[in-house]
């Protein structure tokens, strides 16, 4: 009952040379092998919000767009996409409003796994440290609807500096906020913006920050992975 999850800022597939190239942010995703991935800045912000990752080649690596677009060339909702493997089952998804300065926003999928229903938010959070704590609250109470029973996973870029202060103290009792590890800048890491959340129960088997040469040249952020059991 094992799920490796990971997030993945890919900056509209333009890396640090400043070339936009898809193939490389699919190479990347090939590297990590998670079975769920929530993606951020997966739309172009301009115009007609094209993804930026063919839909085709995506699904070549046996995964399936969870169905969030809000418009019909893009991926996902204010740039936030989730992929999850053809093998998990997709129960529903939708968009979370969430309280911005800026286009941000959050997307929610139920899935499957093995029989098993688990809640799976992704996320890109306001710059405003204020705002960002609203937003953590907008999204804690989203859960606490029909699926409050249900184990759940946060991902995303948090855009959170502090170690333990700031949105993340807005979590309730018993939920793990992993910081994997450093993954902004990506070619010289500073700081670990980029998160995962598992509410109470579930058992953390490992995470990380994935640090390849093409990951360094693919985004301005590194993916960062966890990998955990479901509750029994």
């Amino acid at each position: 009952m094992q799920i490796k999850f990971a997030s993945y800022n890919i900056h509209k597939a333009v890396g640090t040379d400043g070339r936009r190239d898809a193939d490389r942010i699919l190479t990347v995703l090939r590297e990590i092998g998670a079975d769920v991935v929530a993606l951020q800045e997966v739309d172009r912000r301009f115009g007609r919000r094209a993804g930026v990752l063919p839909r085709a080649l995506v699904e070549e690596q046996g995964y399936e767009i969870v169905p969030l677009a809000m418009r019909p060339d893009s991926m996902g909702w204010h740039g936030n996409a989730l992929l999850v493997r053809r093998e998990i089952g997709i129960l529903g998804a939708e968009p979370v409003h969430l309280p911005t300065l800026e286009p941000r926003g959050a997307v929610r999928a139920g899935l499957s796994w093995e029989g098993s229903p688990l809640q799976v938010i992704g996320m890109h959070l306001d710059l405003s440290g204020l705002r960002r704590r609203h937003q953590v609250r907008k999204v804690m109470d989203d859960l606490n609807g029909s699926a409050a029973r249900q184990p759940a996973v946060l991902l995303g870029d948090f855009n959170e500096w502090s170690a333990r202060g700031g949105c993340l103290r807005e979590f309730g009792d018993g939920w793990q906020v992993l910081a994997p590890g450093r993954s902004f800048p990506s070619r010289q890491p500073l700081a670990a913006l980029d998160r995962i959340a598992f509410s109470p129960g579930w058992a953390v088997r490992g995470h990380g920050v994935h640090h390849s040469a093409m990951a360094a040249q693919a985004s301005d952020h590194l993916p960062v992975w966890a990998v955990a059991e479901l509750p029994g």
